[in-house]
């Protein structure tokens, strides 16, 4: 298996990541490591129906993804992993599910979040989580889509809340 990108959007699969992201990185297979949609059958679903059939289609709980990862089912893949979250991004990681590098592309506003980019809003929870993943060795950057340039994360937090 060749991992070949690693996102946080929260939207998971939709016309961005089809449209944009697998043609850039040739991927043939999409994974979504996420509890909420591995556990509501419709939007697990719809989001299954919305993807070519040519290309493989795995969504799972973020146990069952690292359980996936660890076997030898995915040899042979171009995978393109999804996560809605800082948080899930950091538990897969630290359950075993190892990536070296983490695309930032949409990370939606709310309650606490500050706007960093036109697409990432983060609060403090996500910021410690990928201060974690940092610190494991992951390299993140943020990128919307494949035409933008990549973004050192921490370029685009404000320097006074970093001090």
């Amino acid at each position: 298996m060749s991992l070949v990108l690693t996102r946080i959007d929260n939207r998971l699969i939709h016309g961005q990541v089809l449209e944009t992201w697998v043609p850039y990185v040739d991927a043939d297979c999409i994974v979504v490591a996420n509890d909420g949609v591995a556990d509501t059958p419709l939007q697990k679903m719809m989001m299954e129906s919305s993807v070519p059939s040519r290309i493989r289609v795995e969504i799972g709980t973020i146990a069952e993804i690292t359980a996936l990862f660890a076997s030898n089912t995915m040899d042979g893949l171009k995978v393109l992993l999804l996560f809605g979250s800082t948080a899930d991004a950091l538990r897969a990681y630290r359950g075993g599910l190892l990536y070296q590098q983490l695309n930032l592309g949409n990370l939606h506003a709310g309650a606490g979040k500050t706007r960093l980019s036109c697409t990432i809003f983060l609060d403090p929870e996500d910021l410690d989580d990928l201060e974690a993943l940092e610190e494991a060795g992951v390299a993140i950057t943020a990128r919307c889509i494949p035409a933008d340039s990549e973004r050192p994360w921490r370029k685009l937090i404000p320097k006074r809340s970093r001090e």
